[in-house]
């Protein structure tokens, strides 16, 4: 028998990053093709669909080149992407608009909308989320509101994967996973929530077709089979949300597991075979890629897009400094941060540059540096940021801990997985020890991969996930810098409670 493969697309937030994998489930070949993202205005954040496509063609055609593989030994191709999107779209497949991404916070008069006709409470226990402007029922509402004419050209709303698999195959399908983001998913019956619908008045007929995310949904149409450099009739598996397909990549498939991904947002997610309902809705409940099992998660907005806004606006020694060694930026501002003691000698980040999703909720929090002195300097400020991320996501941590979750370990995903120092500082302030995979870049796309090679049976099951994924570092928590988070980690949730009523104010326009 002939080796088989499947390519895998992440369409995350600042590019595709696609994988190659053989039957055996090893990795052959990955790359990553990015795009831009637009912010016109405060709290909006937007991207060109037709960017998604264009890096989906590239990095199939730099795959079969950098895997030696040929189109007719690509068995399937899988998706995970971004969630929580407004992807509007014609009968043809073409965009209405740009798209509206999981960053955006506009839509916040329309979840109040939402929680005055049915209260947060009850759509928190339909959808495993509470109403937010961060979700797609508010985006979609928004439209409707704000741009009557867009909306009247919409057939279709769909998720950033949703879109190049229609595009793919003429299909408008998305799956369990994708759809559990956009609060108008019971996400115990897995049907769109007819009540829900009804108190945002919104029709049905706009929603895709819901799936499992193994499913073959369709095959490669032979008008973009030369386009996208594979052969018409290649079967296409839907995947997932880039959450779920994270948790799978992760190895996060049975319940005691836990990960953290590291990329533009963050988030701690673990595995249940139930929703978990928060009293405080601090934390939220994806649908898995695998049947029967869900992915309690809890997000923030900015964790490496935090690292990165400090890079691009106070970073320039750094950055001048890496082009000259031949390094990443985020190398040398690691390298700075090492000089400073854990605790940046109680300068706290609070990292709101985006308002927040979990575990605050507040569309107006923002971010801000507290105990700023004279004698503090940038590589103070760099430790800090990366603290004032580890702290707030140590509030979701603490959440599934209060609803009685087991985590002895947690494994580190995405690109924050990389640096010398954030994962130490993670394991200090978590106080657990985090486990690193060997592709831990690649994590998310893995994930796509298993829901293809499963869905199409070229893998037995989601268990291979357990050779895919193979821990090459424990990072063990510092006793002694655990004392000193543990000390400022409560200054942090005071310093945002006393700001709350200063963030409203500064949003007030």
């Amino acid at each position: 028998m002939s080796t088989k493969y499947v390519i895998a697309y992440d369409l995350g937030t600042t590019g595709n990053k696609a994988t190659l994998y053989n039957n055996e489930g090893e990795l052959k070949a990955s790359t990553f093709v990015g795009y831009e993202t637009y912010y016109p205005n405060i709290n909006w954040a937007e991207q060109e669909p037709e960017d998604w496509w264009v890096a989906v063609c590239q990095a199939t055609k730099e795959l079969l080149y950098k895997g030696k593989v040929e189109a007719k030994d690509i068995a399937c191709i899988s998706f995970s992407g971004q969630m929580m999107g407004c992807v509007a779209v014609t009968k043809e497949t073409r965009p209405v608009r740009r798209a509206i991404i999981w960053a955006d916070q506009r839509a916040v008069k329309q979840a109040n909308d939402l929680i005055s006709k049915l209260g947060q409470e009850k759509i928190y226990h339909i959808t495993g989320h509470r109403p937010s402007p961060s979700y797609s029922a508010a985006k979609i509402m928004w439209l409707r509101d704000k741009e009557e004419g867009n909306f009247k050209d919409i057939y279709k709303v769909l998720h950033a994967k949703d879109f190049v698999v229609a595009r793919l195959t003429g299909n408008f399908v998305t799956d369990y996973s994708d759809a559990s983001g956009m609060n108008l998913l019971d996400i115990k019956q897995l049907k769109w929530s007819q009540e829900i619908l009804a108190a945002a008045n919104l029709q049905e007929s706009i929603l895709p077709e819901l799936h499992a995310s193994t499913d073959v949904v369709g095959y490669i149409q032979k008008n973009v089979a030369d386009e996208i450099g594979l052969l018409a009739g290649t079967p296409v598996v839907i995947g997932g949300g880039d959450g779920s397909c994270a948790a799978a990549g992760a190895g996060v498939i049975k319940e005691g597991r836990a990960y953290n991904y590291v990329g533009s947002s963050s988030w701690i997610g673990i595995t249940t075979t139930d929703p978990i309902y928060d009293p405080y809705m601090r934390t939220f409940n994806w649908v898995h890629v695998i049947p029967g099992l869900y992915s309690p998660t809890g997000t923030m907005q900015a964790a490496g897009a935090s690292y990165q806004w400090l890079r691009d606006k106070l970073c320039f020694q750094e950055i001048q400094k890496a082009k000259e060694d031949g390094v990443s930026p985020y190398a040398v501002m690691d390298d700075e941060a090492l000089k400073v003691p854990a605790g940046s000698e109680k300068l706290i980040y609070m990292p709101y540059l985006m308002g927040e999703r979990s575990p605050r909720w507040n569309p107006l929090a923002r971010g801000t540096l507290i105990g700023l002195t004279i004698k503090h300097t940038r590589a103070h400020i760099i430790r800090a940021f990366m603290e004032g991320v580890a702290y707030n996501l140590k509030v979701i941590l603490e959440a599934f801990l209060d609803q009685g979750a087991s985590i002895d370990a947690i494994r580190l995903i995405g690109g924050g997985a990389n640096g010398k120092l954030w994962p130490q500082i993670m394991a200090d302030v978590y106080e657990v020890p985090i486990l690193k995979g060997v592709h831990q870049i690649e994590a998310t796309s893995l994930g796509a991969a298993l829901t293809g090679g499963v869905g199409i049976g070229l893998f037995p099951s989601f268990d291979i996930v357990e050779k895919m994924f193979s821990t090459q570092e424990v990072v063990y928590p510092n006793k002694a810098n655990s004392q000193i988070y543990k000390r400022l980690y409560r200054i942090f949730n005071d310093a945002y409670n006393s700001l709350e009523e200063i963030f409203v104010e500064l949003g007030v326009e």
